[in-house]
């Protein structure tokens, strides 16, 4: 006998509310950032609104806030109608909608104020990360829920996406969010240099994978055709893009980490697994293409599949582009320039963002019972959208691959033509005007969206609870034909689908990381590397407050033109008490690994308070603050215990002479000052930072 039910709509309008809100912030403070970087005057001469500490504040907005909000929009719409069920619980969708908001919002507060753990993507301090746990975790009690009570036999591919996302995200949170609080808002990552290296991009690298993909390949598979009123082309295909996809994406990651102090062979293996990536990919592209089959006339006519087509193109092309970059040779140039920006920034507004505004075209109308507002608003937002990816993907590739070049550029004598870092800087501004032009075009075309979606919304009245009826499930279900293939079966049984997709994923990790966490032969120790004073432990958290790793790499590759630029490549030994590890990702200064003793005292005070006047040039904005603001030395001894907790041989008791050292030692730097004529209390935090800057690369150094 047939069942009546309610879908709910109301969640999927917040979480589209929410979507098109976050996504308008998070890209106002990505164009803000990416005119800092020709406009320094626009950091606005402010701790809270620094490049360092607002980049981060970017990311997460367009990652966890926009695309997140995208993401729970289309699944908890697609996965209703998928298995014929209302959502298992309206408390526990409203407890998701709301617990997450707050998380951003959290975000908002706590990454301007510097509190952050400095593992890219995952900036969040220790409370925070207990939150998305919880909130995750009732995410998925509120999917797995609606499955079991679903109406429908079998789980549609989308639904395969959804839950390889739920626990490969759960996975990657958990393992890498290990860290020992020292405070509220303080705390040091378990793992420490090299390990914790290994982790970050095992975590960063699969949560492209697994938060900005597999979502997405999940709404796809289900909006596109509901679009194009097509059925998925292959079923087979989507069988073989979803294993092998989830399988070899996890094994990626080292990649991020080419020529580095990582063991030659888990590079190795991330470039390997790189290149085999291509293959399910293109398979899932091909598969989305190819749903249009006999459907392209309605492509020309309809913008909404402009978006979605544009889109599933944007992702061809980063997942091609991928694992090119993955061949050494060709990582050697592109790696730390922007050319790796312009990549990740195809996939976010190409693939993500594009998807994100074709499912908005096409669902708002549909809950709210009415016609879009005007058609021609939203192909002019596709073209002026496409015209912003253009504008901002080709100046970086040029700019990426220009600096990549003169950084490794040598006279016939045999010396760096470009020795001053600066000049390299300087050669590439005119295309951070183009690409902050191709930013500020891909947003004015999300604010029309918006204006056309109100519009829309203000015709139509929501849809909150939408009638459906269905048949209940047979309880004694006899299997027929095809319905008795491997694959067919297991489509029926969610929990041991997500159980077979949990071990799936957790391969590919554990031989990579497991090695370098238990033979010690993969971490050489070197005698002469000691410890951090407690002067140098505060400058180091300070380094970390102001987000100096998202400018500044400490890592020197073995290339000739990096060790006759900065010195002595850099060693895996180098970094056993870096908790957490701080070798970054982008050059837009110069590499700092053994920045110690290259300049007095005098000229980083100088540096810092006004970057200008030592390098007429600079994009880095002042740091006055530091001048001003005391230290808080209170924290010196959960600090040095911490550490000495994570294995830094501080002898027991230390912590109780530290601050005396630390005292001496911010003396001595005072008094150096002092003679270069510059008068600054020795309690203030310009004071520590100079310590820990000196510091870097002198355990080498000293050899």
């Amino acid at each position: 006998m047939t069942e009546k039910f309610y879908y709910d709509n109301k969640i999927v309008r917040n979480f589209a509310v929410a979507t098109i809100i976050w996504g308008i912030i998070g890209m106002t403070v990505g164009l803000l950032i990416a005119m800092q970087l020709f406009k320094p005057a626009l950091n606005m001469g402010s701790q809270y609104t620094t490049f360092g500490r607002i980049r981060p504040l970017h990311t997460n907005a367009v990652i966890f806030a926009f695309v997140g909000n995208a993401i729970f929009m289309g699944v908890y719409y697609s996965l209703q109608r998928l298995l014929k069920a209302r959502m298992f619980s309206d408390v526990l969708s409203k407890i998701h909608f709301w617990g997450w908001q707050l998380i951003i919002i959290s975000a908002v507060i706590t990454l301007p104020l510097g509190f952050t753990s400095s593992h890219e993507y995952a900036e969040l301090e220790w409370p925070i990360d207990i939150a998305i746990t919880v909130i995750w975790v009732v995410f998925g009690i509120n999917m797995f829920g609606t499955i079991i009570k679903r109406r429908e036999k079998h789980m549609y591919v989308a639904i395969w996406f959804y839950i390889a996302t739920f626990v490969t995200v759960a996975v990657l949170h958990i393992v890498n969010s290990f860290q020992l609080p020292i405070s509220a808002f303080k705390s040091y990552y378990l793992y420490a240099g090299v390990q914790d290296a290994l982790v970050q991009w095992w975590y960063g690298h699969n949560a492209v994978a697994f938060f900005l993909t597999t979502p997405y390949l999940g709404m796809m598979y289900y909006f596109l055709p509901k679009m194009a009123n097509r059925p998925v082309y292959s079923y087979k295909l989507s069988i073989l893009h979803f294993w092998s996809l989830i399988f070899i994406y996890i094994w990626a990651g080292p990649h991020h980490l080419l020529y580095t102090s990582l063991p030659s062979w888990a590079q190795s293996l991330g470039v390997a697994f790189s290149i085999m990536l291509i293959a399910p990919s293109w398979g899932g592209m091909i598969n989305g293409l190819l749903t249009l089959r006999g459907a392209w006339d309605k492509v020309r006519e309809d913008s909404r599949l402009k978006f979605m087509v544009v889109g599933i193109t944007a992702y061809g092309m980063a997942t091609f582009e991928g694992p090119m970059l993955a061949l050494k040779q060709i990582n050697a140039i592109a790696h730390y320039t922007d050319w790796i920006v312009a990549h990740v920034h195809v996939g976010a507004l190409g693939w993500n963002g594009f998807l994100t505004f074709g499912i908005l075209y096409w669902l708002i109308p549909r809950i709210y019972r009415t016609e879009l507002y005007s058609k021609k608003l939203v192909s002019f937002h596709f073209w002026i959208g496409t015209l912003g990816i253009l504008f901002y993907a080709v100046p970086l590739y040029f700019a990426g691959f220009t600096q990549g070049l003169m950084w490794k550029e040598f006279t016939e004598d045999g010396l760096l033509r470009y020795p001053n870092f600066l000049e390299t800087v300087i050669q590439i501004l005119p295309m951070y005007v183009l690409r902050a032009i191709g930013g500020a075009l891909y947003l004015i075309g999300v604010i029309v969206m918006t204006y056309n979606l109100i519009r829309t919304v203000r015709l139509g009245k929501l849809l909150a609870d939408e009638p459906a009826e269905a048949m209940p499930l047979p309880k004694d279900y006899v299997p027929q034909g095809s319905e008795k293939k491997f694959h067919r079966v297991l489509e029926r049984k969610p929990m041991v689908f997500m159980v077979l997709s949990l071990i799936v994923i957790l391969i590919g990790g554990m031989i990579e990381m497991m090695p370098t966490f238990t033979i010690k032969s993969n971490i050489p120790t070197i005698t002469s590397v000691q410890p951090y004073s407690p002067l140098e432990l505060q400058g180091r958290d300070l380094y970390i407050r102001e987000g100096c790793v998202n400018c500044h790499s400490q890592m020197i590759r073995p290339f000739r033109s990096e060790t006759e630029r900065y010195g002595e490549y850099s060693k895996a030994g180098e970094f056993v008490y870096d908790h957490p590890h701080l070798w970054g990702s982008k050059r837009t200064g110069p590499d700092l690994q053994r920045e110690g003793g290259k300049y007095g005292n005098a000229w980083h005070f100088n540096h810092m308070l006004d970057p200008q006047t030592m390098s007429p040039g600079s994009i880095m904005p002042p740091y006055e603050w530091l001048i001003t603001q005391t230290l808080d030395t209170t924290t010196t001894i959960s600090k040095i215990n911490a550490m000495r907790t994570l294995g830094v041989p501080y002898e027991e008791g230390y912590e109780h002479k530290a601050n005396r050292d630390l005292d001496k030692q911010a003396k001595a730097i005072a008094a150096d000052l002092k003679q270069n004529n510059i008068k600054v209390k020795d309690d203030k935090e310009i004071i520590a930072l100079i310590a820990y800057l000196q510091r870097l690369g002198m355990d080498i150094k000293a050899q």
